[in-house]
């Protein structure tokens, strides 16, 4: 990094914080995803004479970034949508990073200079996993359909854990020249996978048993910032995956937070959560681009068109590797569905499929883990395709995030994938069956209390109005304000019921996660307003 102390890793710090908010801005303004824009301004800026040389840590990436930035995507999973795609979701993050590992191993050797099919499993290893941050960043920013959104983030989450092991037979293969059997492998991933979303419920659980007997917002962000921490350090402490545990561990406390979250902490929670993602991704966005000079002076005896044109051709065979697997694998599960299973489900629609195919975009962890190899292996001999491997690592990750990126928007228009409705299908009923479950619980309310006061018709009359009104608008502030406290009283037990009504729906898998997150937002911000003396309608 640049000089040494404190005050140089503040001096850095402080450098990408810049970088992050101006091109974030300037991204915001030419409505472009911003992890592209920062991407791209790190290729420009790292060309700039005086540019302070800011390298990648791996140890950043893997126990800085990486934990807080899965469990923020993880948070965001639908667990209905996740079963309901587990099949896709493996093939995958399982079937598709194998297929990689092995195309490469079979081509690289005639392709890459000085690689062996070791070398060659390592490289697929490398780049075979999609990115969770990438995938999150991008794909809610493009207009993509939401179930290819649920597929390509649940992808990005769980390949993770599934690279990484990769990577470790790949290191193992070539350190010690043993080559792991079938069994092994399937057994290693098992219990890697298994025990991480073991630690990771184990943390979860005990995690939501705690904040059920704390109410307080400042408390409660700290220990969800170090949960994720300590599932992953507890996870790699047990030699399970740090990042499965960290997934489940999310998802967990996801779909229990509406029981042990009050609304004032819910949204507190949920905006520094949002400033801290973005922080950390613009970051890692930034040091992607920042790490060319890095990446091209580690090759020599290659002219720059040469390299151009390795970058740009395995780029290309990862992309093609990918969709040709995407393809195969959903025209052979149809069949299998159609003709051996007698189901009557729908054919494939080959515009989504292709998308799914084009949406497969790398980042930071790929090129952390390509400079994570050793430079040396036993016996004093040099690793000589370490160079090549990150040079290549990085090649698809710009052509994935940039080219990629860019293009998906444009693909989602012309092939008329715009998916709404279903979603917001999904919303208005909840909204019916909540406003519908306010009335009743009103009325039961007004019914043992024996209340006369005009107090619970005026309430009534406006969750009717609701109903009538549908699509929901806001309402406009009404005039003739009863006693405010016992209305008060009212407005927050019939919230509560709408909030019981809502999570029953999410149980019962009548609506999505995202569905309920939306709904609960809105319930969070009228008690919020109950409570500073603005909320004058249900």
């Amino acid at each position: 990094m640049m000089g040494s102390g404190v005050h140089a890793v503040q001096a850095v710090f402080l450098l990408l914080l810049v970088f992050v908010a101006v091109f974030a801005g300037l991204a915001r303004r030419l409505k472009v995803p911003y992890p592209i824009l920062l991407v791209i301004a790190g290729l420009l800026l790292s060309f700039l004479p005086g540019m302070p040389r800011i390298g990648l840590d791996p140890d950043l990436v893997f126990l800085v970034f990486l934990p807080p930035l899965l469990y923020s995507a993880a948070w965001t999973l639908s667990w209905r949508e996740f079963q309901r795609n587990f099949v896709s979701i493996a093939m995958l993050a399982v079937g598709l990073v194998l297929f990689t590992i092995v195309g490469l191993a079979v081509v690289a050797g005639s392709l890459l200079p000085g690689f062996d099919w070791k070398s060659a499993v390592l490289l697929g290893a490398v780049v075979a996993a999609t990115d969770a941050i990438a995938a999150t960043s991008i794909a809610r920013r493009v207009g993509l359909p939401q179930r290819i959104v649920d597929i390509l983030e649940a992808e990005s989450l769980v390949n993770d854990g599934t690279g990484l092991l990769a990577l470790q037979f790949g290191l193992t293969m070539l350190v010690t020249g043993r080559t792991p059997s079938v069994i092994e492998g399937l057994g290693q991933l098992v219990f890697l996978t298994c025990g991480g979303v073991a630690v990771g419920l184990a943390i979860g659980a005990v995690v939501a048993w705690f904040e059920r007997w704390v109410d307080d917002g400042p408390i409660e962000i700290v220990i969800s910032i170090l949960a994720p921490y300590g599932a992953y350090l507890l996870g790699a402490r047990m030699q399970v995956s740090g990042v499965m545990a960290v997934i489940a561990c999310s998802m967990y406390m996801s779909r229990k937070s509406p029981e042990y979250m009050s609304p004032q902490v819910r949204l507190q929670t949920t905006a520094v959560w949002d400033a801290l993602t973005f922080i950390l991704n613009g970051i890692v966005f930034v040091l992607i681009g920042l790490q060319l000079p890095y990446v091209v002076g580690q090759i020599v005896g290659m002219s720059r068109p040469v390299l151009l044109e390795y970058g740009i051709g395995f780029s290309a065979l990862m992309i093609c590797l990918r969709i040709a697997w995407v393809f195969a694998e959903t025209y052979v599960a149809y069949a299998l569905r159609r003709w051996v299973r007698k189901l009557d489900v729908k054919p494939p629609q080959p515009r989504q499929v292709f998308v799914i195919g084009w949406g497969g975009m790398r980042g930071v962890l790929s090129l952390a883990a390509a400079i994570s190899l050793p430079y040396a292996l036993p016996g004093g001999r040099t690793f000589s395709q370490r160079s090549m491997i990150i040079y290549l690592a990085f090649c698809l990750i710009v052509a994935t995030l940039v080219v990629q990126g860019l293009t998906l928007p444009w693909l989602i228009r012309i092939m008329g994938l715009s998916e709404s409705g279903h979603t917001n299908r999904e919303e208005q009923e909840a909204r019916r069956v909540l406003a519908t479950e306010a009335i009743m619980h009103l009325h039961r309310t007004r019914s043992k209390n024996r209340d006369q006061s005009p107090l619970f018709q005026e309430l009534i009359d406006r969750y009717q109005q609701r109903l009538d009104a549908m699509p929901l608008e806001r309402e406009r502030s009404a005039t003739g304000l009863i006693h405010q406290a016992r209305r008060n009283d009212a407005i927050l037990t019939a919230l509560q019921a709408e909030r019981e009504a809502l999570i029953r729906l999410r149980d019962e898998e009548q609506i999505d996660d995202e569905v309920l997150r939306t709904l609960q937002r809105e319930l969070d911000l009228a008690e919020s307003r109950v409570h500073t003396g603005s909320m004058i309608h249900p």
